[in-house]
């Protein structure tokens, strides 16, 4: 029975993801045990749902998941459970600090390829 699975309960309150629907047609079990741990946290009351939210914003506003339905979903959740709109842009404003990375590792390999190349051209202009 559908239901009784957190598979099941998270298609009944809307938060699954029909991108699953193939991962959990092919491996059942382990999408459903997978699916178990990721809903611990409101299970386990040891932090509060607010916080649990707000959290859920940041994974899915953060540049390597973009799931924009996650984070409407996740920013209704949190306003309903008494979140302001300033910790909601807070939570926003520190997930974009995941995108810096790409400038620490991109910038130092552009130096790196850029005199690479202008060595390797030198003297052939």
């Amino acid at each position: 029975m559908a239901g009784s699975s957190t598979v099941g309960h998270m298609r009944e309150n809307g938060s699954w993801n029909p991108l699953w629907d193939q991962l959990h047609e092919w491996d059942p079990v382990w999408t459903e045990q997978f699916m178990k741990t990721a809903t611990a946290p409101w299970k386990s009351g040891i932090l509060e749902p607010k916080v649990i939210e707000l959290l859920c914003i940041a994974v899915d506003a953060a540049c390597t998941h973009m799931y924009s339905s996650g984070v409407r979903r996740h920013i209704r959740a949190a306003l309903e459970l008494g979140a302001t709109r300033e910790e909601i842009l807070e939570v926003l404003k520190l997930a974009t600090v995941v995108g810096i990375h790409a400038c620490n590792i991109g910038v130092p390999i552009l130096a790196e390829e850029v005199t690479a190349h202008e060595q390797r051209y030198a003297g052939l202009g």
